[in-house]
């Protein structure tokens, strides 16, 4: 791991940063591919900055992802295959190992006590959701099962401000019907599933607004003919969501993997290939950040420089830095509209 004062990196894509706005509306659900020119007459420089790496991951094997601030705008990151959870101190620049043996640890949250929330994978089977005072390291176990069945692999959570936790479970871990849904974890513990498939196919990243009136959900499906788009839902005042439809559809290309949000309520949505892998993703999806207004529209792009991009949170001073987890990199982008914390 580096310990080193952010650096710029260089592009060998000329449009590394695009300028101004052409939009992609919910009514319409066009496909980002369509429009060869989806790219240009951005306006990126109204919402964000030049990128620079903050640090690098050295480790062997390196998977980058859940990326979240605690109270301090420090940024706290996980390294699915190495099993640990990263911290990066935006004031002296400097990357260490916060939590070792984290359970294949994904996306993270912090609860308003400061505590941990993480999405475990589970390497052994056991995926999970669980509570973890970084002072103590003890650690509490939320979720591990639903209706009797565990748990296939937890793997991107949020939080409103009643500190709900919500989270998204994928790919089965073992022999379960508990996958592909999104589940609600109430301050009681009381597990309830919110959405399922057929409903969705296979969600990912999920964040939910300020105001706790909607809902975003990614689906990320990389199967030919499968949803890669991002839904919005109405938050119910019970939790539940309802009247769900697609805010922007990714497919072909790669959908989005993480998201976040500003105060202002625009989305910033981490998607995108360099490369083609082993599914029916092609690469009209560009991999880097993409910036999407609550009505549905691109209106800001910020190319990342190596696969795989997986998510992003704000954080650093006012939170108004953008982190982004890319491969063995963790970027830091200037923005202008600050995010939003439940961490105190």
């Amino acid at each position: 791991m580096s310990h080193r004062k952010p650096v710029q990196f260089q592009f060998k894509r000329r449009d590394f940063l695009v300028a101004s706005g052409v939009g992609l509306t919910s009514l319409l659900l066009p496909e980002l591919n369509h429009a060869a020119d989806i790219y240009a007459h951005l306006e990126t420089e109204k919402y964000l900055g030049t990128a620079e790496i903050a640090a690098t991951v050295k480790d062997d094997k390196v998977f980058t992802e859940g990326p979240i601030a605690d109270s301090a705008g420090d940024i706290f990151y996980t390294n699915v295959y190495a099993n640990q959870i990263l911290k990066y101190s935006v004031q002296s620049r400097t990357l260490q190992v916060a939590v070792e043996n984290s359970n294949a640890a994904n996306g993270l949250a912090f609860d308003n006590q400061g505590r941990l929330i993480a999405c475990e994978g589970g390497m052994n089977d056991r995926g999970r959701v669980t509570r973890r005072d970084l002072k103590t390291q003890n650690v509490q176990v939320l979720a591990d099962s639903y209706a009797g069945q565990p748990l296939g692999a937890p793997n991107d959570l949020t939080l409103d401000s009643k500190g709900r936790i919500y989270f998204t479970s994928r790919m089965a871990g073992q022999d379960t019907k508990n996958v592909n849904s999104v589940y609600l974890i109430d301050p009681d513990g009381k597990v309830e599933r919110i959405l399922v498939a057929p409903e969705i196919d296979m969600p990912n990243g999920v964040e939910i607004t300020q105001d706790d009136k909607w809902l975003y959900l990614i689906e990320s499906d990389g199967r030919a003919n499968r949803s890669r788009c991002i839904r919005r839902y109405e938050l119910q005042s019970d939790g539940k969501v309802k009247n769900g439809k697609v805010l922007i559809n990714f497919y072909p290309g790669r959908s989005g993997d993480g998201l976040c949000l500003d105060v202002a309520g625009n989305l910033y949505v981490a998607a995108g290939l360099h490369k083609t892998r082993k599914t029916s993703e092609t690469l009209d999806t560009k991999p880097g950040i993409h910036v999407i207004t609550p009505e549905g529209k691109l209106v800001g792009f910020v190319e990342t420089p190596e696969d795989t991009i997986t998510n992003c949170a704000f954080g650093g001073a006012e939170m108004k830095s953008l982190f982004v987890t890319c491969g063995k990199y963790l970027l830091q982008i200037p923005a202008k509209f600050p995010g939003f914390s439940h961490a105190k």
